[in-house]
């Protein structure tokens, strides 16, 4: 039987993925929910579905997240942060954002129906979000202490994966724009490839900055103009496959800058998806399986 599950790489080809289409996102109130504006829940669908047609062009399969039209849950299309898919199973999160709570219990039920083991769970006072983890190697997590990810959350996790052989590295991110905006560790540093990442560098952690090139890694610069105009949206990008990656649309010195480094990038439209709501193609896929 071949593997259901089991991630340790931010870059090797996407087999598998968790998503969950628009439902209560497309009636939210956008000042409650802290998007940019009100949102055109038409413009948005067709959006979601350029994307959902391009992840599965890539050649990954999508599982999808339960439909529940009556719940409140509008962030839950971000399928990357209420759990982190580890090679020995799922690891169910506390979202620091508390409208999102929710969405642990939503992924508990989805990992426990898909087959997944559920290896822990993150409880008061602790917070963390998968937005806040990235890979540096197969047994080494980067992971960023901020508004979305605190000291409690970042012990319980290390204990639960720890158990089973990962590390982590933990990295103070910046105020930037405050609590109520969203800032993880994967809004300055998106992977490309295994010794590859596209970074914000003046948000950048700098022991971050400095281990990465210590183990190798190349980093390519994303123009500052463009994360400013995207709200960070250009550096959110999502690797299929080592130097494959899908793109928010819009934002020409990203890819241009990708592309020179290698990449084969593909964009889609997301001002409505993505650019409001502060989340991007990485934030819409929780990866379930990198092989």
């Amino acid at each position: 039987m071949s593997a259901q599950f089991g991630v340790d790489s931010m870059a090797l080809p996407l087999r598998r993925v968790a998503m969950r289409r628009p439902g209560a996102i497309l009636r939210a109130d956008h000042e409650r929910w802290h998007y940019a504006r009100r949102l055109d829940a038409e413009r948005l669908l067709a959006q979601f579905d350029e994307l959902t047609a391009l992840v599965e062009a890539s050649g990954a399969e999508i599982v999808w997240l339960p439909d529940c039209a009556g719940d409140d849950l509008a962030d839950s299309i971000f399928t990357y942060d209420p759990s982190f898919v580890v090679p020995a199973g799922a690891v169910i999160l506390r979202p620091g954002k508390e409208l999102r709570m929710g969405e642990a219990d939503l992924h508990a039920a989805f990992h426990a129906d898909a087959g997944i083991p559920v290896i822990g769970r993150i409880e008061a006072p602790g917070c963390f979000e998968g937005g806040d983890c990235f890979w540096l190697d197969e047994t080494t997590l980067a992971i960023g202490r901020g508004f979305r990810t605190n000291d409690a959350g970042i012990e319980q996790f290390a204990d639960i994966v720890g158990a089973h052989g990962i590390e982590l590295a933990v990295y103070d991110l910046p105020y930037h724009r405050g609590p109520d905006a969203c800032l993880h560790l994967m809004s300055v540093v998106s992977a490309l490839d295994a010794d590859l990442a596209l970074v914000h560098a003046p948000l950048l952690p700098t022991a971050l900055y400095e281990r990465m090139r210590d183990m190798g890694y190349a980093l390519v610069d994303a123009p500052p103009a463009e994360f400013e105009a995207s709200l960070g949206l250009n550096l959110n990008v999502l690797a299929t496959a080592p130097r494959e990656v899908i793109a928010v649309d819009g934002f020409p010195g990203t890819v241009a800058a990708m592309r020179a480094a290698g990449c084969t990038v593909t964009t889609f439209v997301a001002d409505e998806l993505c650019i409001p709501c502060e989340g991007g193609p990485t934030c819409l896929t929780r990866p379930l399986l990198r092989s």
